[in-house]
């Protein structure tokens, strides 16, 4: 049985392997550049310079030295009054930066590991490079790991996340957790088409300290549950592993090289399907803060309630039911709901959401208009809303989980005297973005949704990030550092919490501190939740 020490040193692990798929990709792309032992020699750099000198996109080129400052290598100086960015060396960064060539074989790696999520299985090909990185992982790459405290710990955490993190989620979707297999011994014939090549997948997850061998036969132990019931915490990760491997061209070459000609293109940066199903396992957590929200609001006198809900980017319509399941069950309008039915609008840019979305309710009986919607023209929105449906917009909650920060980038229209209080690093097809005009566009965009929301609150889940030397003092208690490389270089705007909140207000919109929480509840938070109303 494992103690609570035990499992807070687990979740730990997972934090670390985290990090290693963002770091290992964005260190082993600086190393082979040359840029980091550039930086070693110089000591302090500029951004700007560093750029000129090495020919590169200094937006992505942003990211991956502020991933590296996330893990205490190097240290950030952002002066968001003059735009200007430098990097200094520290005490970490010659070590560090010395192993770096370490992290080749796993970087190689991904080249197969990608190839799990369209084939669903491990080829014989990604066996053969796998055997050969197990055996230098035997015996820890030659690293000195008795000091959990030190690099060559922090790196070979990183090494076993980039070889495990895959394979986690690879067996996550294809249940190898499952409650059968959780609950008692099998071999590897029974799961495998391949089982002598799969056997070394179980032995090195054995060697992990997840499984108990007894001739050919494997039995979870107490560590190896902890991490299989996990296994979704790795998904939204590994989603992005396609973006990993196109760093060379991200960082030095063509920055557009993942950019699609259309929203309802297959995306070729993120693997969507494994993204959401990663995500879907933190979202029952954020869901009890939200119920609270719901039972609230329809509770009251019914005149004095929405007419119903709009989920802005409804994904596969999953919160629609959600949210419709609390009120029917939870609340007075549930009772009610013959004479005063509830108006049920999912909305989304990417008509194939749409028509999941539209499959799925039907599916589970809830009546709900599903309908094209862009989230940066609220205005578009609430005219097909009165036209096709006689419906108000500002009559509806509106609500929406993680989407603001990944919407298509508007550059701010008026010029503000305010200088940003975020530490991110923001990119639009590979330029740096001003942090000063982040946080402006941001405004703008909640400015244009305060008129339809003043009445009854924006419900909205956020992502976040928080300062690179508070992650890098925290290592293993955060997964910030793989949140800001997976958003940095797919193009999104994740800012703090306090910064959100505080752009938020500019707008006139006011957060309900009855309704607030954030994920963990401390300086570390990298999620948020906000019910936000206008100033009558």
């Amino acid at each position: 049985m494992l103690t609570k020490s035990d499992k807070s040193k687990l979740r730990s692990t997972i934090f670390r392997h985290l990090d290693g798929i963002a770091v290992a990709t964005s260190a082993f792309t600086l190393h082979k550049k040359g840029v980091l032992e550039h930086i070693l020699e110089k000591k302090q750099v500029y951004l700007k310079d560093l750029t000129r000198q090495f020919e590169a996109n200094e937006g992505y080129l942003n990211v991956a030295l502020r991933v590296l400052c996330s893990q205490g290598w190097l240290e950030q100086q952002l002066d968001n009054k003059t735009n200007t960015t430098i990097y200094n060396t520290n005490k970490n960064s010659e070590t560090a930066f010395n192993q770096i060539h370490l992290y080749e074989d796993v970087v190689n790696l991904l080249k197969y590991s990608d190839r799990f999520a369209n084939e669903k299985m491990i080829g014989t090909d990604a066996f053969i490079v796998l055997e050969r990185i197990f055996k230098k992982f035997e015996v820890n790459y030659g690293l000195d790991i008795a000091d959990e405290n030190s690099i060559d710990y922090q790196i070979l955490k990183h090494i076993e996340g980039v070889i495990a993190g895959p394979i986690i989620v690879l067996l996550g979707v294809n249940g190898l957790f499952h409650k059968y297999f959780m609950d008692a011994s099998f071999t590897a014939e029974e799961y495998h088409k391949d089982p002598e090549s799969f056997k070394k997948i179980l032995d090195y997850l054995s060697h992990l300290g997840w499984f108990n061998k007894k001739k050919n036969t494997y039995q979870f132990t107490d560590k190896g549950l902890f991490f299989a019931k996990r296994a979704s915490a790795y998904g939204v990760t590994v989603s992005y592993i396609p973006t990993f491997l196109q760093l060379d061209e991200l960082l030095f070459g063509n920055p557009l090289v993942l950019k699609t000609e259309s929203p309802n293109d297959t995306e070729k940066h993120v693997h969507r399907e494994m993204n959401v199903w990663g995500s879907g396992g933190a979202h029952t957590t954020y869901f009890k803060v939200i119920d609270e929200v719901i039972i609230d609001l329809f509770n009251r006198p019914i005149d004095e309630q929405p007419k119903g809900i709009l989920d802005m980017g409804c994904g596969n319509g999953a919160f629609i039911e959600h949210i419709f399941n609390v009120i029917e069950k939870q609340t007075l309008r549930g009772k009610l709901l013959d004479d005063y039915p509830l108006f049920l609008v999912g909305a989304d840019f990417n008509k194939a959401a749409l028509r999941v979305t539209r499959a799925n309710l039907i599916k589970a009986d809830i009546w709900a208009k599903v309908i094209w919607g862009d989230i940066g023209r609220p205005d578009l929105l609430a005219n097909d809303l009165k036209e096709d449906y006689n419906i108000e917009l500002h009559d509806l909650l509106n609500v929406r989980t993680f989407l603001d920060h990944n919407r298509i980038w508007d550059a701010p229209k008026k010029d503000y005297d305010f200088i940003s209080q975020s530490s991110g690093a923001y990119v639009y097809k590979g330029n740096r973005l001003n942090n000063n005009n982040v946080e402006a566009s941001l405004l703008e965009h909640l400015t244009k949704w305060k008129p339809y929301v003043e009445k009854f609150g924006l419900l909205i889940i956020e992502l976040h990030t928080i300062n690179s030397k508070l992650t890098a003092n925290n290592l293993g208690k955060t997964a910030a550092t793989a949140y800001d490389a997976t958003h940095g270089y797919s193009d999104q705007y994740i800012l703090e919490v306090d910064v959100f909140r505080d752009t938020a207000k500019k707008a006139g919109l006011i957060p309900d501190d009855r309704h607030f929480a954030k994920f963990p509840d401390s300086e570390l938070a990298t999620v948020s939740i906000n019910l936000l109303k206008g100033i009558h």
